[in-house]
């Protein structure tokens, strides 16, 4: 059973820092792609990164680039995200995600967590 937990969110001010991490069990995690997601409420929900099995390859909404990094440590079947210069829109809930590797985009993703709170605001 595939099972996705994430923490680390909490509520920051304008410009400053969090680090989201996620712990998968259940699946081999060299083989699936690893994502976060978020929905912030009235919106629909959006990719924020993602990463390859080997963590070569990552991609970013365009909202986020040069702000957020995406990491994994597949010994530790672990996802992160790094977010540094937090604005006031990047608030919502985060979710990590999985699906098998074909291409790491944002979709149809399989596996979901439960979801963690972050909130920027001054």
């Amino acid at each position: 059973q595939v099972q996705l937990v994430e923490s680390g969110g909490g509520s920051v001010q304008p410009g400053g820092s969090l680090r989201l991490s996620c712990a998968a069990s259940g699946l081999s995690s060299r083989l699936y792609c690893l994502a976060w997601f978020r929905q912030a409420p009235g919106k629909e929900r959006e990719g924020v990164a993602s990463i390859t099995p080997s963590g070569g390859t990552t991609r970013y909404a365009d909202s986020v680039k040069g702000r957020f990094t995406i990491s994994r440590d597949n010994r530790e079947n672990a996802l992160y995200l790094q977010m540094d210069s937090l604005k006031p829109e990047d608030t919502a809930m985060y979710y990590c995600a999985a699906r098998s590797f074909v291409n790491c985009n944002f979709d149809d993703y399989a596996f979901w967590g439960q979801g963690t709170q972050v909130t920027v605001s001054s």
